[in-house]
Order: structure tokens, then sequence, then C-alpha cells
């Protein structure tokens, strides 16, 4: 199959606008950007709406054509919205990001036609904007579960959760759920053992439908327990877990839509969990259908043919790709 008659089997997606939830406070201003990137004059930023779209990217590859496929379509909402659009560089694991791949993130993004209002690259008033910058929203966070008794410290390895029989696959990237083998156990004597590697993970309330309405593939439910299990939200080499970073930064960000893939959807039964037990009010959703290859897998970083940067270097126009 062509590449191009590719493309067009693939993207096809429609996007209806939902009314915005109200925003959460945000932080006090701050106009840190990241390092590496240069400052440049954003989009002019909108006064008369509390809508709050953002993109997302992490820069532990080149983003492809699935990535701009989304983006775009949070950014179209955010218009029609007459919203702000944030760009957060998600850049928390260390282990996993480059950084020449943020200038470059930011380059292709621009090349693309996005436009965002506020960003590492030209501040705003919700920054930092790169999670590498907001250790002490996390570690706040993380205190305040731990306070509330939501969140319990684990020993277990992957291998030993891959292990378990009483550990069915959860839905997602997540792997196996967590058959609650640390649930119980004393945290005081985790403590006495400074030696001792853990994670933090999340106690779920087995048994609860978490409900939601996507505003593209309409209502969602999982069951607690069931659906997924105890999931990480403080890791063992001292990083904050997706789930949490997430969730702390679209709420302390002011985030009123969150638009992202698919695969995530799981993930958004999670966060609610996670916004209910730090207080804060969720965002509405919308999530958009994965871009798969030709052979029906999901597009992945490892897809350098369809990565943007590549298909710049073929010549290939913006115009021509965002024909979604």
């Amino acid at each position: 199959m062509a590449r191009s008659e590719s493309k067009r089997k693939l993207l096809n997606n429609e996007t209806p606008v939902r009314s915005p939830q109200s925003p959460v406070p945000g932080q006090k201003p701050s106009d840190t950007q990241a390092p590496g990137v240069s400052t440049v004059n954003c989009g002019q930023k909108t006064v008369d709406s509390t809508y709050r779209g953002r993109l997302a990217p992490s820069p532990t590859g080149l983003l492809h054509l699935g990535h701009a496929r989304t983006f775009w379509v949070a950014q179209e909402r955010a218009r029609a919205n007459g919203g702000t659009l944030i760009l957060r560089n998600e850049d928390i694991d260390s282990t996993r990001f480059k950084l020449e791949f943020v200038p470059q993130m930011i380059e292709d993004l621009r090349w693309f036609g996005f436009e965002w209002q506020e960003g590492p690259d030209c501040g705003g008033a919700f920054g930092p904007y790169s999670q590498s910058e907001r250790r002490s929203f996390y570690v706040a966070a993380l205190e305040k579960l731990q306070a509330g008794g939501f969140v319990y410290p684990c020993t277990c390895s992957r291998k030993d959760i891959r292990d378990a029989a009483s550990a069915p696959n959860a839905g997602d990237d997540e792997g196996p759920i967590y058959p609650g083998t640390c649930r119980d156990k004393n945290p005081s004597t985790l403590n006495a053992q400074r030696s001792t590697r853990f994670n933090w993970r999340f106690r779920v309330p087995d048994g609860e439908a978490i409900s939601f309405t996507d505003g593209n593939f309409g209502e969602q439910k999982f069951v607690a327990g069931k659906d997924f299990g105890d999931f990480v939200v403080w890791r063992h080499d001292d990083v904050p877990a997706y789930q949490l970073a997430c969730a702390v930064d679209d709420a302390a960000m002011g985030i009123t839509e969150v638009v992202r893939g698919a695969d995530l959807l799981l993930s958004t039964a999670r966060q609610i969990l996670l916004y209910r037990a730090l207080g804060f009010t969720p965002p509405a959703f919308y999530h958009c259908a994965l871009m798969l290859d030709e052979n029906g897998k999901r597009l992945a970083k490892r897809h350098d043919a369809l990565s943007l940067r590549a298909l710049r270097e073929q010549e290939e126009t913006p115009e021509s790709l965002r024909r979604f």
C-alpha cells in the first residue's frame, strides 16, 4: 500500500465540540522555560473564554503523524471554544527522554502549524511548563495522598506481578493488574529497611464503577479492582509516575478539557480517582481514535518513516498532511 494511500485510510476523525467545565485555580506566574529552548512569541492569548486545552508531548523520540492528528484535534477544539492552548513538555522520566528532542519537538510542532499561547518556549502564568521543573507539585501531592491513606509502599517488581497467578492483564500499557500483594503490609516495616526499594501505589476502591462521559466515545465505565488495580503513583527511583504527574499538572494548569488518544481511556479512570483524593475538579475528556499502520498496529515513535521530521525531509507539506 502506498504511504499516501495508507495515510488517507488511517486519518479519519470527527471532532464535535462540548462545553468546557470551569477551570481549576492555577498557581503563581512563572516565566521559566526549558533548557535549550529559544524564547519566541506565542500566539495571541485569548482572554474571553475559560476553555483551556493542552498539548502534552514527551521528548522520548520524534513526533509522528499519529501525535499530530491527536494534537490537531486538541488545537481545533481550543479554537472552536475561543480558548487557550498550552504546550507542556512531559520530560519527567530522565531515563527515557533525550534533551535534544525538546527543541526538535517544538520545531516540528511549529512547522506543522500548531500555535500555543503558553509553553516552555514562551512562558505564561501557569509555569513551569516542563515537568522536570515541577517536582515540588508532585511531592506535595504525594504527601497529601500519604496523609490521607490513599497510597501504600510496594516492593513488588514487574516480574513478581507477571508471575502472580491472580494477576490478569489490564486493558492498556500498565501490564498485569496488580494482585494486591503489599496492600496489607505494615508500612513501618519498610520505612525501617532503608535499603528497600519500593513504589508508592494508589489503593483503588475495589468494586466501585468509575464513570465519565467522553466527548468522542460517549459514556465510559471501568470497575476498580476488575478493569484496573492498585497503580503506581511514585516510582522506586524517586520519580512521579505518569498518572500522578498528569493529573497534578492538568489541575494546576487549569486545564478544562483533556484531548488525547483512546489508549488512555483506562488511565482516565485512574486519574479521576486521583482528582478525587487530591480534592481537584476533573476536566472534561475527549479521546481520539488511534492511528494504525497498514498492519493494523498502533503507530509509535519507532515508526520513523511517519515521523514529522522524516515527512518534512521528504518534502511533504503541512497542508497535505493535515487532510485528516
